[in-house]
């Protein structure tokens, strides 16, 4: 195959060729360093590529195909790992140049699982310092860039991730969200991601927002991302708060999609939304009315903004860092450190009263979808700014977190803890991806990735590639 077709494969269609003796991991894991190769210059979605290891552990994985044994659902497979996630022996920089020679002495447990199921690491992708913003630069790795235009934002904290995915280096990827950080940069690459419900995969070590901190795949495809979820889900005794296995596969839900009740709202808690971005999701809104067999139903969604929760929340975990020195302090983000200097004014009765307002709103939230199955509405109210900027110009503001004054829909689910993914439904006049955003119960991955499947069955949006692609 070439590196184009090798770039379109996904990890399911590479699994099962390999299975069949078409293709050897070999062959897929020099297809995926030849594409970094080739586009990372222009977009620098990884942190660090590991090309003799990942060659090493592909040939490892032939000799065992050819015997005819598999480790599992990924053997063979090339993935890239967002550089937050523990790798033993690997560096874990963070994004920070305070962590620049910082070795893993254990793995995460979602690594742990990818790796066990056949994945090859080819890289670690980038990320801002500590996943702090929702945008794609960080003092350590500098700038990593949208594949459909290299001027604007990939989105963040899971930048890398999403580009690698977008650019036909890797079919999937590892990200983290705890305000949006999967689902912003899926939006605005044009990919899929989910962030399925709190404790659906086993988080290690636990972040200073584990209760708004999700891990999952980034991936081309719902069904990649599904196998990947069947692989990744299930307790693991380094995360107080991960669930029990499901009692079923994910990937074997994606057959005929049940009539779900589905709220369609353009917009929320009053937020504006670009025009060329409500017009594409206008036309979305349609196309799911004709074409899809859901029920449409109004419902009444008047939540309090939940943004002071979210703020206060976020600017806790400065806490960690407040022993920092000054030297140390002038070598972070900007952004980052003002954070870390507001935190201290963060007193324990005023955390446990926002601890308090999150139960309050989560419950809110749990009662209205009572009345329906899922949420649908824009992901992102925006088109992707300036790669170098942390922020629209005009939405730049004092707010304790000011990168969520842009993202208003994303941060409220991570609150809540409930599976909410971005799937791709169209394209700006711009030409730059838009993504919908899809909410489920909370527990409920299934029918958020039944519609989605749906969905895409429906709108191809592999359709079109970037700009910057594997193979062009």
């Amino acid at each position: 195959m070439e590196l184009r077709q090798y770039a379109a494969l996904s990890a399911v269609e590479m699994a099962r060729l390999v299975r069949q003796g078409e293709v050897s991991p070999v062959e897929l894991v020099q297809s995926s360093l030849d594409a970094i190769e080739e586009t990372e210059a222009r977009v620098n979605a990884y942190s660090a590529v590991f090309a003799e290891d990942a060659k090493g552990r592909a040939a490892e994985l032939e000799k065992e195909a050819r015997a005819g044994s598999f480790r599992g659902p990924l053997h063979g497979v090339p993935v890239g790992i967002k550089d937050l996630f523990l790798v033993e022996g690997y560096k874990t920089q963070r994004g920070s140049r305070l962590y620049v020679d910082s070795v893993a002495t254990e793995t995460a447990p979602s690594v742990e699982r990818l790796l066990a199921a056949g994945a090859v690491m080819v890289g670690k992708t980038t990320t801002p310092e500590l996943g702090w913003k929702a945008a794609s630069n960080s003092p350590l790795y500098g700038v990593t860039r949208n594949p459909w235009d290299v001027s604007r934002t990939a989105g963040g904290s899971s930048s890398g991730s999403a580009v690698a995915v977008a650019d036909g280096t890797v079919p999937l990827t590892l990200g983290s969200d705890g305000g949006g950080s999967m689902r912003v940069p899926a939006s605005f690459c044009g990919i899929f991601s989910l962030k399925a419900s709190l404790g659906r995969v086993p988080t290690y070590p636990l972040s200073p927002t584990e209760h708004l901190s999700h891990a999952g795949p980034m991936t081309n495809t719902v069904e990649d991302y599904a196998l990947a979820l069947d692989v990744l889900q299930g307790p693991d005794a380094r995360d107080p708060q991960a669930l029990p296995a499901a009692s079923l596969s994910y990937l074997e839900t994606l057959g005929e999609l049940p009539k779900l009740r589905c709220v369609l709202a353009p917009t929320l808690f009053g937020a504006s939304v670009a025009p060329g971005i409500a017009g594409v999701i206008a036309r979305t809104f349609d196309e799911i009315k004709a074409h899809l067999p859901v029920e449409i139903v109004e419902a009444k969604i008047d939540w309090p903004d939940p943004i002071d929760i979210f703020d206060a929340l976020w600017v806790a975990r400065g806490a960690l860092y407040g022993g920092l020195k000054p030297e140390d302090i002038a070598r972070i983000d900007p952004g980052f450190a003002r954070m870390v200097a507001r935190a201290p004014s963060i007193r324990l009765e005023d955390h446990f009263r926002t601890l308090q307002a999150r139960a309050a709103f989560n419950r809110s939230v749990a009662e209205a979808f009572g009345q329906f199955d899922l949420l649908i509405m824009p992901m992102v109210p925006i088109e992707p700014f300036a790669a170098e900027d942390d922020g629209p110009k005009d939405m730049e503001g004092t707010r304790p977190v000011p990168w969520a004054r842009w993202t208003p829909f994303s941060y409220p689910f991570n609150i809540t803890g409930q599976p909410a993914a971005s799937v791709p439904c169209g394209w700006s006049s711009s030409g730059l991806p838009v993504g919908l955003q899809v909410i489920g119960r909370r527990f409920a991955e299934e029918h958020v990735l039944q519609f989605c499947a749906a969905w895409e069955r429906h709108f191809n949006w592999r359709q079109r590639a970037p700009a910057v692609y594997a193979g062009t």
